[in-house]
Parts: structure tokens; sequence; C-alpha cells
């Protein structure tokens, strides 16, 4: 069975993305759920698809949950909507909305098909992370890898510095333009 391959940007800044592979097969919900876990959000609010142009305009939508909104077009529901029923053109694109309140927005586009499906993986997956995700409740504390990315990225692990970027104690600091002693006496007076 063929595999789609969509990458989903995040509309605030488009370095930062998942590719995510799914069979066509497979239901909007499951492609809802990936791209959650994708971005590491919890499931706690409303969601919803929109089929889009290559203009990101908003077509049919496609719900989490049927609700009374008004709608030019009557909407589909994700849990009965398979994603090759939505797929119309080989650069298909869709918009993706979690949270109404926050209105997180997501582009979705498809990127590539693959013929055949890696026995290995469980669809639909997230095959590729671009940039860190963003933070779905405010200040995201840093865990296991990103750390580690972090510190490569702004060399935070400098040499002379503890784990928590002190210096040694009456180590000289060119940063500060004096000796460390100088400097604690400045502290001391201010207090």
């Amino acid at each position: 069975m063929p595999v789609l391959k969509f990458r989903v940007y995040w509309e605030e800044d488009e370095s930062v993305y998942r590719d995510i592979a799914i069979k066509p097969n497979q239901t909007f919900l499951l492609f809802h759920q990936a791209i959650l876990q994708a971005f590491e959000f919890d499931s706690k609010h409303k969601a919803t698809f929109f089929r889009s142009n290559d203009n990101w305009q908003r077509g049919r939508e496609i719900i989490l949950e049927l609700d009374n909104q008004p709608r030019k077009a009557e909407p589909l529901l994700m849990a009965d909507t398979m994603i090759a029923a939505a797929v119309k053109d080989p650069n298909q694109k869709f918009i993706y909305l979690y949270d109404f309140a926050k209105n997180w927005s997501f582009l979705v586009e498809l990127i590539g098909v693959s013929k055949d499906e890696n026995s290995k993986i469980t669809y639909p997956a997230c095959v590729r992370k671009e940039g860190l995700a963003p933070s779905q409740y405010g200040t995201k504390g840093l865990v296991g890898d990103k750390l580690v990315e972090m510190e490569e990225k702004y060399d935070l692990n400098k040499e002379g510095m503890d784990a928590d970027g002190f210096g040694e104690e009456g180590e000289e600091s060119d940063a500060m333009g004096g000796d460390s002693e100088e400097f604690g006496a400045e502290e001391e007076s201010s207090f």
C-alpha cells in the first residue's frame, strides 16, 4: 500500500515542521492525533482541518466532532474520513487548527508518495522533526534531547562554567570588565 508524506508547518515559523507519513486508508482522526504527538501537544481541545488550495484558502472542513455551526458545505467528520478521500492533487494542502482559544494554526502539505510502506513503522508516524516545537501552554522545560540540542546550538556548555553557567569562585571575567573581588564588593554595597 502506498504511503503519503505530509509536511506540517507551524504557521508562525515555517522553519518548525514535522513530516508525518500516513496511509491513504487511515482517517483524519489518526492524522490529527499524529500531529499533536509530533508537536508534543495534549488532546484536550477541539481541532479541525480545512482542505486548501495553493493560496492557503480554506475549503471544505473536516471536523473532530459534530457541532451546530452554520457552514456553506456540510463538514466531514475526522473519524469517518479517510485521507485518500480528501487528497485531490499531488500537492494537496490542508490547514489544521487546534485549540480555538489559542488558535494554533498549521499548514499541511503533501510532499511525497512512496509506493511501499515500511514494515518496521507503525503508521501514522512522524518521520522527521525540524525546529523546537512551540510550547502549548507557555514556557517549556528543557528535557532530554532538547537540552542537548540547545547546548549544541547555543554552545551553553562552555569551558570554565558549571552546569548553571557560573564560573569558578575567584575566576576573573573579561565580560565584567574587572576581577571578581571588585564585582563582589560592588554587589555587597548595593544592598
